[in-house]
């Protein structure tokens, strides 16, 4: 007897969305970007967007996005390595990220 997985709903898969110049312009085709934890996969995070928002998911396209090198002054740090996701929602379904 084959058992399916069971994908677990975690709320905290979701970190926060990023909100930037392009992204903004990016509602606009219904396209939405999350910052994620590193170890998600595709159908934990598009199961989650859905229950959270209660919206239908059309894609995902996910990727990490690697550390890099900062210089302040005279100082040398490196930015922190993170995963984003770039959903895409049906025509019918929005997320109201900001109030009006």
């Amino acid at each position: 007897m084959v058992q399916k997985n069971k994908i677990k709903i975690e709320p905290d898969i979701i970190r926060y969305p990023i909100i930037t110049d392009k992204t903004t312009r990016n509602i606009e085709n219904n396209s939405y970007c999350f910052k994620v934890t590193k170890n998600s996969n595709k159908t934990q995070i598009k199961f989650t967007i859905e229950k959270i928002f209660n919206v239908k998911v059309k894609k995902i396209n996910t990727l990490s996005i690697p550390r890099k090198t900062k210089t302040i002054g005279k100082f040398k740090g490196r930015t922190t390595q993170y995963k984003k996701a770039i959903i895409q929602l049906d025509k019918e379904y929005t997320i109201k990220l900001f109030e009006d």
